[in-house]
């Protein structure tokens, strides 16, 4: 059934769709999946630390054991009622109760065991105007009431649970970007900002009572836990503690019920408001095994962890489990498997990048503005991140980054500071071995041509953004425009160090181990181009970097290695013999001596 009218703007401002941004498009398929490792890992050594500890059982008291008052395979009646309160005992009320089933087996994997049904919903006024309402799911043996005011009823034969069938979640604040160019349309949609309380100098704001908006769950799943195990009353685990009902009189518990919402993804919820005149609702219930409910809730519980430390944003569990729900299960392995190989690459390039800047001697053959222009890319997509309002852990890699781009150009430039003035500054100068031979001049060459490029297609870029796009100030204009720029035009940053070696018919002086992994995960990302779908033009995106690569790779073919050139370590093959012949010679002079 197609959702009412006002469903699909109301969705959008509860799931802060607000387009896509350039740092997500970057976030590939393989960084979702890496992070289950990561998440897994951090579970277990939080569990193990952090998890509340047991009361220690006393080796003298009597062992006390509870057990489950119902038997495998026992048949069940139950009753499913939906009241607007959250306490029920209307039980002569027909139209309250929507479903009922009977002699249904209890932790049995039969047919019988598993029953569904699916109905419409007809919202009170109450509910359209962010009313409760909650499902009453009453279980009792087979031919056994379930009304307390029933003269046949027995406490022990009869057990319940309560569920929110309605929501409610923080209705996304409204945008406050708006055309800088003073489209009139734009000002109406944008939120005014809040002012301030006092002076300017004041920094009190006045707190904007937060809305919510009331959303419905489509589906219903009931588990009944297969768990038969025998507890200690001291000795209950704490997962499982907060969701066992235990009968006061004897001491041991009632099946558990479980209310499934794994797989029930945030933009399936359907908002409730005065157009909606109807509701459908999927019902249905099951057994659960023991293991499966508690991977559920481990599961959950750690994205509620990665959550609450800014390691994972709201929606991106829904977006992974997505995956599992939607994507072929082999495909899926496959992609596992070569997310992993790219965390594994990605690293080992990080490695060698490191060990080849620090070890290197020389700047012959090697672009140092290439080196400021990453510099530069960086500190403007860190902060793009700070004005976004990114999470601190993806804030804090940009910052690393930034740190080591900047460390490069301390291997590739002399930095001094300049203390002659009122302010300090930094001045950069060309090392010897780079401003010595023909690698600045080919440099020079290079950076002026493309710098007329790059002049062009960011000017190009921030006149489209600035008249079809909002934002929020000038200054987040300016730091989207460059941020596009360099997340579209960055791969024109390595036709620098091509132009070079095509000067100097040599490709000698590159880090070929560092660049060798970075082009296996460039084809790994080609890879997820074709799997996950994406836009046309983000996908061709995606195979910029091939051409540059393929270039490398023809200029190492083309051009013969030159073992008297100084390479990567800045020193030639010759040089290295030599060492070798002095250092053996002087060895033999000391044993001689």
């Amino acid at each position: 059934m197609a959702p009412p009218a006002g469903q699909t703007a109301a969705v959008a401002e509860v799931a802060g769709a607000d387009g896509p941004q350039p740092q997500q498009q970057q976030r590939g398929f393989g960084s979702t999946i890496s992070g289950i490792v990561r998440i897994a890992v951090f579970w277990y050594f939080a569990s193990k630390f952090f998890s509340p500890k047991q009361k220690p059982v006393d080796p003298s008291a009597p062992s006390q054991l509870m057990t489950n008052l119902f038997h495998k395979g026992e048949s069940l009646d139950m009753w499913f009622y939906m009241s607007e309160h959250e306490k029920f005992n209307d039980f002569g009320n027909d139209k309250a109760l929507y479903w009922h089933e009977t002699n249904i087996p209890y932790a049995v994997w039969t047919p019988e065991s598993i029953r569904t049904k699916s109905l419409t919903y007809y919202p009170s006024e109450t509910l359209q105007n962010n009313g409760s309402l909650y499902a009453h799911v009453f279980f009792a043996r087979s031919g056994f009431p379930i009304d307390p005011t029933d003269p046949e009823y027995q406490p022990l034969n009869s057990f319940n649970r309560t569920h929110a069938v309605a929501t409610y979640f923080p209705k996304q604040k409204k945008n406050k970007k708006k055309s800088l160019l003073g489209s009139p349309k734009d000002d109406d949609e944008s939120e005014p900002e809040v002012e301030n309380v006092g002076d300017k100098k004041s920094d009190l704001k006045v707190e904007v009572p937060v809305e919510y908006v009331s959303l419905w769950k489509p589906n219903v799943t009931i588990n009944l836990v297969d768990d038969f195990t025998r507890y200690s009353q001291n000795g209950v685990p704490p997962n499982i503690a907060p969701h066992l009902l235990v009968e006061p009189t004897t001491g041991n518990y009632y099946p558990t019920v479980y209310f499934n919402e794994f797989w029930l993804l945030r933009d399936k919820f359907i908002p409730v408001n005065a157009t909606v005149s109807e509701l459908p609702l999927n019902l249905e219930i099951s057994p659960i095994s023991m293991m499966k409910w508690q991977l559920f809730q481990q599961v959950d519980q750690s994205f509620q962890m990665q959550r609450s430390y800014g390691s994972m944003l709201d929606g991106e569990s829904d977006e992974l489990k997505r995956v599992f729900l939607e994507g072929n299960p082999y495909l899926l392995g496959i992609t596992m498997f070569v997310s992993m190989l790219h965390s594994v690459f990605d690293f080992l390039a990080f490695k060698n990048d490191i060990q080849f800047w620090n070890k290197n001697k020389s700047m012959e053959g090697l672009s140092a503005k290439s080196v400021v222009l990453n510099f530069i890319c960086q500190f403007v997509i860190f902060l793009y991140l700070l004005d976004n309002d990114t999470s601190w852990m993806i804030l804090a890699s940009s910052g690393v980054g930034v740190c080591i781009e900047f460390w490069k150009i301390g291997k590739a430039m002399r930095i001094e500071v300049d203390r002659s003035g009122m302010i300090p500054r930094l001045r950069f100068h060309d090392r010897e071995s780079y401003s010595s031979n023909k690698t600045k001049e080919y440099d020079d060459i290079a950076i002026k041509f493309l710098s007329y490029v790059l002049l062009l297609l960011v000017i190009g870029l921030s006149i489209y953004s600035l008249a079809y796009e909002r934002h929020k100030s000038w200054y987040s204009w300016i730091l989207s425009s460059l941020t596009s720029c360099v997340y579209m035009f960055g791969f024109i940053m390595m036709c620098p160090q091509l132009f070079i070696n095509y000067k100097l018919k040599s490709v000698a002086h590159l880090p070929w181990r560092q660049m060798t992994y970075k082009f296996l995960n460039t084809i790994i990302d080609d890879l997820f181009a074709f799997v996950i779908k994406m836009p046309i033009l983000h996908r061709l995106s995606v195979f910029r970097d091939d051409v540059i690569f393929l270039i490398y790779l023809y200029q190492r073919w083309v051009y013969p290695v030159d073992k008297t050139r100084v390479n990567e370590f800045g020193f030639g093959g010759e040089d290295e013999t030599a060492e070798k012949l002095i250092t053996e010679k002087e060895e033999e002079d000391k044993k001689t001596n």
